[in-house]
């Protein structure tokens, strides 16, 4: 995702380096957080004439103690269990009717009701990475081998913060807020489970808007949203393959069919899949992330096991990476010999993210009135994947935003030619979350108001030109 992304931002942040006199004299501010203020953004507790008021400060602080202790204590997707918690105990005080265990998993939504209106769905991610952390920070997670690298700590601390200050100005709108607490993203497994195990539409409402919005290595303070009607991330399609050889010892190759050749051989293979299989203007990348097999090095096993993901921005594109691959792994499997047909299984499988073009240009709207028009920003298609499509089931309009992370000094030095900037699934991954966690809450909650009513005591929606959730068929 980093490639397009911080292209795409590249010239939109040229001319606010002179702008940023101060913010790079800045190093670490309070609980130890990278304290770098991105160009133009202001401090997790400073204010910007140019746009709304920024949310209080005893508001900031626990969210950014919520989003300390979460990175701290990051859980892998199905065992989010001390994460819901959080989430829940949080909702509850700010007035959530909470219902847990939805979908069977660790899955939560909170409901937020305020009055006839309509209804707005915020969904965060509560799963980490199998990843160990390299980031140094005095707030690295505590749990061997696993990372919030993806930022979902960010996106709870966010939305927790948004529906706070919701919960906090009751005068303002009208309607409900569904807060989705989703676990399992980063399997592809959550969205659906909780839609259709969980029967979450049926069992709370189906929502007028989805929203959501994620991580990315964009400058801190700035949002990013996809041009009307254009992609924002690609459809996925993930499996698994089992290969399967005949084993023996490793000094009698002829008596053996080895499966460890036989995935070095498909790997190579596969290679070849996006070459030949789309067009050249067509994005598309296939990806072998694991291969296993064998124990010892004087043993030839009996099998070997691979992993891959495809992406595309089409269903009819990753059908094609589909059945090219599964041609790839039989044909391989058959040259070698094999004693039994290999096994291909779709683990997971997610639509592209078309966020809804008419609603994604109301929010924007809301965007550059609470942030400032200087920190909205266009995002490229990107090839990373999401579940949240699944959310728009229906007829349900969505909206989806990129969130920078990045600090003014990283970035800075990586457009001068230092090191890339560490992007989303890094052991090295670290937000800038003094700037961007103020800029996540307030995007969130003001993009909550552009679907929800006002109320008596004013706010709601700015500049909305269409009815609840901006009218179109979603994504």
């Amino acid at each position: 995702m980093r490639c397009e992304v911080v292209t795409a931002a590249r010239t939109a942040m040229d001319s606010d380096d002179a702008d940023d006199s101060d913010g790079a004299d800045r190093t670490k501010g309070e609980h130890g957080t990278h304290g770098e203020r991105a160009p133009g953004a202001p401090d997790v507790v400073g204010e910007d004439a140019a746009a709304g008021a920024p949310p209080p400060r005893p508001l900031l602080r626990a969210a950014l103690a919520l989003y300390l202790d979460l990175h701290a204590h990051p859980e892998l997707s199905g065992h989010e269990h001390r994460t819901a918690d959080l989430l829940a105990a949080w909702l509850t005080e700010h007035g959530c009717r909470v219902t847990r265990a939805v979908g069977g998993g660790h899955g939560l939504v909170g409901v937020l009701r305020n009055g006839p209106g309509p209804t707005v769905l915020l969904r965060t991610e509560l799963d980490a990475l199998p990843v160990t952390e390299a980031t140094g920070l005095p707030y690295a997670s505590t749990t061997p081998g696993v990372m919030h690298a993806c930022g979902h700590d960010l996106h709870i601390a966010a939305a927790a913060g948004a529906v706070a200050l919701l919960a906090a100005d009751r005068d303002s709108w009208r309607g409900t807020v569904l807060v989705v607490g989703q676990p399992a993203e980063e399997t592809l497994s959550g969205a659906r489970s909780m839609l259709e195990d969980g029967r979450l539409y049926e069992r709370f409402g189906t929502p007028d808007a989805a929203l959501a919005q994620h991580a990315a290595p964009l400058p801190a303070g700035t949002v990013a949203h996809a041009p009307g009607g254009a992609p924002l991330m690609a459809g996925s399609i993930a499996a698994d393959v089992t290969l399967y050889g005949r084993g023996g010892h490793a000094a009698t190759p002829h008596l053996t069919v080895d499966p460890v050749l036989m995935a070095a051989a498909t790997v190579l293979g596969l290679q070849s899949v996006v070459a030949r299989e789309t067009a050249p203007a067509e994005q598309a990348v296939l990806t072998v992330g694991s291969v296993r097999a064998g124990e010892r090095g004087n043993i030839t096993p009996d099998t070997a096991e691979l992993s891959l993901t495809a992406r595309a921005f089409t269903d009819s594109a990753l059908d094609r990476l589909l059945a090219a691959a599964t041609r790839v792994v039989r044909a391989q499997a058959a040259a070698a010999g094999a004693p039994r047909e290999p096994e291909l299984t779709v683990t997971a499988r997610s639509p592209a993210l078309l966020p809804g073009p008419a609603l994604t240009a109301a929010v924007r709207r809301a965007h550059e009135a609470s942030l400032g028009a200087g920190r909205v920003l266009d995002a490229a298609p990107a090839t990373a994947t999401e579940d949240f499509p699944h959310f728009g089931a229906g007829g349900v309009a969505t909206a989806y935003w990129l969130l920078g992370t990045t600090g003014v000094r990283q970035w800075r030095a990586a457009r001068a030619g230092g090191g890339p900037v560490p992007p989303n699934h890094a052991p090295g991954f670290a937000p800038d979350v003094r700037t961007a966690l103020p800029a996540g809450l307030t995007a969130m909650a003001a993009a909550a108001r552009q679907v929800l009513d006002p109320g008596p005591g004013g706010g709601g929606p700015v500049g909305r030109d269409t009815g609840p959730g901006g009218g179109e068929a979603g994504s």
